[in-house]
């Protein structure tokens, strides 16, 4: 019987490939660095600076400061609050556009303060608590035009102040 006796060169070849897939390993290995966090850049933000009409059931409809960041519930809030009677179902926001012109903010004669009132043109504090002493004594304005039926306020004081004036709904 013949015994086949292995190459020389065969333990080297095996030392040398062992010794290569070891090294490779070692390499693939540094290279890996696992669950880096994900940098997310994105472009800075316009700094929102604007303006925001708040209407309807709220207590002080009209136009109040917008900033980045500002939630409904501060805006709600910068108007006086909300009404009991708010449905928060159907919520609207619009956007005008450029070069649109904006309406001037009307005061409420159902739901407005004295200070605010007398901040009317021709209507002081003795006319702002005659127009509070009428919607106490009838419930509320039903038109504009009703404020004439105040004591002490005539057509010419209507006139001056009819574009500047509302009543809730």
């Amino acid at each position: 019987m013949t015994t086949v006796k292995p190459n020389k060169y065969w333990t080297p070849v095996i030392i040398i490939l062992l010794a290569i897939i070891v090294i490779g390993g070692i390499v693939a290995w540094s290279k890996y660095r696992g669950s880096q966090p994900i940098e997310i850049s994105l472009p800075p933000s316009q700094e929102l600076q604007s303006e925001i009409y708040i209407g309807g059931a709220v207590n002080n409809p009209g136009f109040y400061s917008l900033k980045a960041g500002d939630s409904i519930e501060a805006l709600m809030q910068a108007a006086g609050g909300i009404i009991d009677s708010a449905d928060f179902s159907q919520l609207r926001l619009y956007i005008p556009q450029s070069g649109e012109e904006q309406q001037p903010q009307k005061i409420d004669l159902n739901r407005a303060e004295a200070w605010l009132l007398q901040a009317l043109p021709g209507i002081g504090e003795i006319h702002a608590k005659a127009i509070i002493d009428y919607r106490q004594k009838n419930k509320r304005f039903q038109s504009i035009d009703e404020l004439t039926k105040v004591e002490g306020i005539g057509v010419a004081t209507y006139e001056r102040i009819k574009n500047l004036i509302t009543v809730a709904d």
